[in-house]
């Protein structure tokens, strides 16, 4: 969940430069990170990925729409932790998307170490 939400946040800017008043996928990643403190239940994590979910189909942006994503898979990593690949995948489209290369090199040096085994090439 950790290394997902990272992901998102890393791209998460180019969502909230074209849409700076949807909080949504900020709030999915926070919602994220909450749960993993046992700060807050699945079902408002669950919520708040499902509304970022939302947030990409109103997305006419195709970098601010994969970040969108990005952040609803790494919150859905609460409910399935196969989610978080999904996260990071997404944050590479929107990495591409504005133009922007190196993205998978960022995401696999802040994996944490003992999951480096099990990463897809």
């Amino acid at each position: 969940m950790l290394w997902a939400t990272d992901c998102a946040e890393h791209v998460l800017p180019y969502f909230e430069k074209e849409y700076p008043e949807d909080e949504r996928p900020r709030k999915a990643i926070e919602a994220g990170r909450s749960w993993v403190c046992d700060e807050i239940p699945f079902s408002e994590v669950r919520a708040a990925a499902l509304a970022t979910h939302a947030a990409a189909r109103d997305a006419w942006d195709p970098a601010a729409r994969a970040a969108a994503r990005a952040a609803g898979q790494a919150a859905g990593t609460a409910h399935i932790a196969g989610h978080a690949p999904h996260a990071a995948d997404y944050a590479v489209k929107a990495a591409e998307a504005a133009g922007v290369t190196g993205e998978r090199e960022w995401q696999y040096k802040h994996l944490p170490k003992h999951l480096h085994s099990i990463i897809r090439n």
